[in-house]
């Protein structure tokens, strides 16, 4: 156990002597980077974009135009109310996504009326008439 500690020993006073030799570097020239806040990261390969990220509680959505639906058709009968929303059926309390600019938003059918359909996302109501030929 005595010749162990003494080689260990030996070895690191030589480790030690060998980093204590070393010359230091001075770094005349530092290089940096700096870019814009608009500009394509070139780091990134060609024609790679980031994933867009939604639902996100902290995300600012844009207001959301009645004219991205199209309501075709209304059925109400008793305490049932339907509507034909952009191709699909759909009835009050009902969620779907819609996928514009590469996002998607959530939106509830809140309530269907004679003539119109009100969606909401978030805190935004969208009115969305019922589009006659």
């Amino acid at each position: 156990m005595k010749r162990f500690t003494a080689t260990l020993t030996f070895i690191l006073l030589a480790a030690g002597a060998a980093i204590a030799a070393e010359p230091t570097l001075e770094v005349k020239n530092k290089s940096s980077f700096t870019m814009e806040g608009n500009s394509r990261n070139p780091f990134w390969p060609i024609g790679w974009k980031p994933a867009v990220h939604s639902g996100s509680d902290d995300h600012v959505d844009p207001s959301i135009p009645a004219s991205a639906f199209l309501v075709s058709s209304i059925a109400m009968q008793d305490e049932q109310h339907f509507a034909i929303i952009n191709g699909q059926i759909m009835q009050e309390g009902q969620e779907f996504g819609l996928q514009m600019s590469g996002q998607t938003y959530h939106i509830k059918v809140k309530s269907i009326e004679d003539g119109k359909v009100i969606l909401a996302q978030r805190d935004q109501e969208i009115v969305v008439v019922l589009r006659r030929k």
